[in-house]
C-alpha cells in the first residue's frame, strides 16, 4: 500500500513545487490516496476489458498511444514505464467522455464536470494556442505542423489582400527553422502552460493531445481527488510526458511562479463563476509577450444587474444596456490592464469574444514603465441615458505628442449635459472601461485561416469560422454597439430592416458594423444625434399615433424635433457583410435543452470531486 501510495503521490504533485510549500488536510487527503491507490492496485490487476464479456463497461475506446516517432523520449529506463502504465480498465460506474482527441474518464455521477457546450470555448483556446505558439517558436527557431494543415493561406475579404498575403507567407517559409514539433510531442524549447482550474484535466489533456510546440502542462486543482483523476487522464491518454497533475492553490501556484526563470507561457483561468481572485497573480506568473486565457461566467453582475458586486471585483461599475455584452469584455480587459500596471505592466488583447453565458479573452502580458503611463488615457467612463439609451465616453486620461516627449495630463469632460439632450433624462455613470480595441487583427486572421483550411480539426470549427469572420469585420475604433429593435421601441414605432438602417448611415458618410456579442447589433462612428434623425426620418415613412404618447415620455420629445438630414434607406451593397453573404454560422442556436452553465457542484451529491472554486474561492 505505501508504495502505491508514493506512485500516485508522484503522479498528483507537479515537480516543481517544493513539497515543504504543499499543505493538504490529512485526513482527506490520505483517505483519497488510499483509495485511488486500491483503484489503481485493481486496475493492474485487471485484465483488458472486452465489450462482449463485459457488457456494463461503456464501449468508448481510449485513444491509441502515440508512437515513438511522433513523441519525445520518455524517461527510458524500463522501472520508469512500470510505475507509469497504461490504464487498460475502468472503475465500475466510469465513463469515457471523447472530445477532440481526448478521451477523459468521468464518474457517473460527476455530469458537472462535463458541458459539451463548452466545446466551442476549448476549440477556440486550442486554436489560439496553437497560433501564438506558431509566432513564438518561430522566433527561437522552431517550426510548428498541424496535422491536416495545408498551405497557409490567410481569409481576406479582398482578393488583392490576398495574395499579398501568400506572397508574405511563402518568403517566410522561405527560411525554415530547422527543428519542427508536432502535438503530442515534448519540445525543449516550447511554451510552459499553466490551466490553474483544471477540474477533471479535460482542457490540459487537449493541450498535451492537440496544439503542438509544449514544452509542459501542468494541470492544476485544490482538490485531492480532482488531481488524482487528472492524474488518471493523463495516464489513459498517454500524455505523462507532457502533463503533470497538481495540487495547489491555484493563486499560491502563481505567486511562487513569479520568477522571470519560472514564469508560464501561457496561464488558463476557467473557474466557475469570477476569476478575479485569480488575477494579481496571473498577471506577474506569465512570462514577457506571454498569454493570459480568462473566463468569466458571472454575467449577472458583469451585465449590469449588480453593479456594487461588479466594482467590488473588478473596479468598474456594470450598467444594465443593451450592450452589456460588449461592456462586460471591456470589464474584464479594465481590471486586467489595472491589476498588470501595478507590477510596471500592460496588456494587449489579442482575442475578446462573448459566447452564449460567457465571456473569453486572450491577452498578452508585456512590462514597461513608458508604455504603463498610457493606460489612464486608454480606460473610460461612460455616460448612458436612460430614457433613450444614447451613450457617450469620456477618457481617464489625455496624452498628446510633444516631439519626442509624450505629456500626460487629466481629461476634461463631461461630454454631456445634466440631462440628455435627445429626450431630456437623466444619466447612469458607468465603468471605467478599456475604451481602445479588443481584438488583434492580424492575429485573428491567423486563426481564421487555420480553422478554415482545416476543418476537420475541431468539432466547432463552422462556429468558430462564423464568430471569428464577425470579429473581423467590426470597427475596432468604436466601443459599444446599438441595437435597431431598441432604437425603435424608445419611439415606439416598427423596426426598420437591418440592412435598410445600415445603408441610411453609409448614405451619410460614416462607417458601421455589426457586432458579434449581439445579432441586432449596429457599431458605428455616427453621433447618437444622426442615429435619431435616423428614426425620425423612418417614422415620418412609418407613422407613430403621436397622441397616445406621455408628453414627458422619451419618444414624445425625440419625435417633437425635425431631423436635421434625410436619411436614404436605399439598400448598398457594401451594407450587407460577407458573414451574413455567406449564410456562416455566428449565432449558435440553443443545442440542447436546457443548455447553458451546470449547477455548482454540491459535497452531498458529488463527494469524489469539488470544483475548484468551492473549496478555495467562495
Amino acid at each position: 500500500m505505501l508504495v502505491c501510495s508514493s506512485r500516485l503521490f508522484s503522479l498528483i504533485i507537479s515537480h516543481h513545487p517544493p513539497p515543504s510549500c504543499i499543505r493538504f488536510p490529512r485526513q482527506t487527503f490520505w483517505s483519497s490516496l488510499v483509495s485511488a491507490a486500491s483503484a489503481s492496485k485493481r486496475l493492474r490487476s485487471m485484465d483488458p476489458p472486452k465489450t462482449a464479456e463485459a457488457p456494463d463497461i461503456p464501449t468508448t475506446k481510449p485513444p491509441p498511444t502515440p508512437s515513438a516517432e511522433s513523441m519525445s523520449p520518455a524517461p527510458t529506463d524500463a522501472a520508469a514505464d512500470e510505475e507509469q502504465p497504461r490504464l487498460e480498465g475502468l472503475l465500475p460506474g466510469e465513463t469515457v467522455v471523447k472530445e477532440g482527441k481526448a478521451a477523459i474518464l468521468f464518474p457517473s455521477a460527476n455530469e458537472v464536470f462535463y458541458n459539451p457546450v463548452q466545446e466551442f470555448n476549448r476549440d477556440l483556446t486550442c486554436a489560439v494556442i496553437t497560433e501564438f505558439a506558431r509566432d513564438l517558436l518561430a522566433q527561437r527557431g522552431v517550426k510548428v505542423v498541424v496535422p491536416g494543415e495545408k498551405e497557409r493561406v490567410v481569409v481576406s475579404l479582398s482578393e488583392e489582400a490576398n495574395e499579398a498575403d501568400v506572397q508574405t507567407e511563402e518568403k517566410n517559409g522561405a527560411e525554415e527553422p530547422a527543428v519542427t514539433v508536432t502535438a503530442g510531442e515534448k519540445c525543449e524549447r516550447g511554451l510552459r502552460v499553466l490551466e490553474g482550474l483544471a477540474a477533471s484535466g479535460l482542457r490540459s489533456v487537449r493541450f498535451a493531445l492537440e496544439v503542438p510546440g509544449l514544452r509542459s502542462v501542468t494541470a492544476n486543482d485544490f482538490s485531492t481527488k480532482a488531481a488524482a483523476l487528472i492524474a488518471r487522464n493523463a495516464q489513459y491518454n498517454g500524455v505523462n510526458h507532457l502533463l503533470q497533475a497538481s495540487c495547489r492553490d491555484a493563486s499560491m501556484l502563481m505567486y511562487e511562479m513569479r520568477g522571470k526563470k519560472e514564469r508560464y507561457d501561457v496561464i488558463d483561468l476557467d473557474p466557475y463563476g469570477s476569476p478575479a481572485s485569480f488575477l494579481d497573480a496571473a498577471v506577474q506568473a506569465v512570462s514577457e509577450g506571454g498569454l493570459l486565457c480568462i473566463t468569466c461566467t458571472d454575467m449577472a453582475v458583469m451585465a449590469g444587474n449588480s453593479g456594487e458586486t461588479c466594482y467590488s471585483k473588478y473596479g468598474s461599475v456594470s450598467i444594465k444596456a443593451k450592450y452589456c455584452h460588449e461592456m462586460a469584455l471591456r470589464i474584464i480587459l479594465h481590471s486586467l490592464e489595472q491589476r498588470a500596471g501595478v507590477y510596471q505592466r500592460y496588456i494587449q488583447p489579442l482575442l475578446s469574444v462573448s459566447v452564449d453565458f460567457y465571456i473569453r479573452v486572450f491577452v498578452r502580458v508585456f512590462t514597461g514603465q513608458a508604455t504603463v503611463k498610457n493606460s489612464a488615457s486608454k480606460q473610460a467612463l461612460v455616460y448612458n441615458c436612460v430614457g433613450c439609451g444614447s451613450f457617450h465616453l469620456q477618457r481617464m486620461g489625455r496624452r498628446t505628442s510633444n516631439g519626442k516627449h509624450m505629456k500626460y495630463s487629466p481629461a476634461t469632460g463631461p461630454p454631456v449635459g445634466p440631462e440628455c439632450e435627445h429626450c431630456g433624462q437623466r444619466h447612469q455613470l458607468g465603468g471605467p472601461i478599456w475604451a481602445e480595441p479588443i481584438h488583434n487583427l492580424p492575429f485573428v486572421q491567423k486563426v481564421l485561416s487555420a480553422v478554415s483550411g482545416n476543418p476537420s480539426r475541431f468539432g466547432t470549427s463552422k462556429r468558430i469560422e462564423g464568430m471569428l469572420s464577425m470579429v473581423t469585420e467590426e470597427l475596432e475604433d468604436v466601443p459599444l454597439y446599438y441595437t435597431v429593435d431598441s432604437l425603435s421601441s424608445t419611439i415606439h414605432c416598427n423596426t426598420p430592416p437591418l440592412l435598410q438602417f445600415r445603408s441610411a448611415l453609409l448614405h451619410a458618410g460614416h462607417r458601421v458594423s455589426l457586432a458579434h456579442a449581439c445579432k441586432n447589433a449596429i457599431k458605428t462612428d455616427a453621433p447618437p444625434a444622426v442615429l435619431w434623425d435616423i428614426m425620425r426620418c423612418w417614422e415620418k415613412a412609418n407613422p407613430v399615433k403621436r397622441e397616445k404618447l406621455s408628453e414627458t415620455s422619451p419618444s414624445f420629445k425625440i419625435l417633437a424635433s425635425e431631423p436635421s438630414l434625410e436619411a436614404c434607406f436605399t439598400v448598398r451593397e457594401d451594407a450587407n457583410p460577407q458573414s451574413r453573404k455567406r449564410h456562416l454560422t455566428r449565432f449558435q442556436e440553443n443545442p440542447q435543452a436546457f443548455w447553458g452553465p451546470k449547477a455548482r457542484a454540491k459535497a452531498g451529491i458529488l463527494p469524489t470531486f469539488l470544483h475548484p472554486s468551492l473549496t478555495f474561492c467562495s
